[in-house]
């Protein structure tokens, strides 16, 4: 599936449709460029799960946990990562594998470790198309 996006209210709002119909046990990937919009997608996601409180990217915690949605939402970014061994240092088969949803922030970082039945969501830019174009590309398993 593809979507496209003139701004940050339309990425927001997309977000906020995939979560509304995210579902215990499913991982989201999220790759795309610095600055490409991930967080603005992740923050609509968090609303379209029921969540209100500010969502920020865990850059340096690495993962962020929300439980006050209609399912606990676990919000990994997994740019400053040294080494996947850093992922098991985190217990992250507990979050992956547990009664919430995951959104990975540059997953292909980690992807040797992940499983196979994840979304996987690219965002682009496309400066032809306009500074604030977007194009997000969803992949089901």
């Amino acid at each position: 599936m593809i979507k496209e996006s003139r701004g940050e209210q339309e990425t927001l709002a997309f977000g906020k449709q995939m979560g509304m119909s995210a579902q215990p046990g499913e991982i989201y990937l999220l790759d795309g460029d610095l600055g490409v919009g991930k967080t603005v997608f992740t923050k609509g996601f968090a609303e379209g799960l029921g969540i209100s409180e500010p969502v920020t990217s865990p850059t340096f915690t690495l993962i962020q946990e929300y439980g006050e949605g209609r399912i606990p939402f676990y919000h990994f970014d997994v740019y400053r990562i040294a080494d996947v061994e850093e992922m098991y240092d985190l217990g992250y088969e507990e979050y992956l594998f547990g009664e919430g949803v995951c959104l990975i922030e540059w997953a292909s970082r980690i992807s040797e470790i992940l499983p196979k039945h994840c979304i996987h969501i690219s965002i682009e830019k496309d400066l032809g198309k306009g500074f604030d174009y977007r194009k997000l590309t969803v992949a089901y398993p």
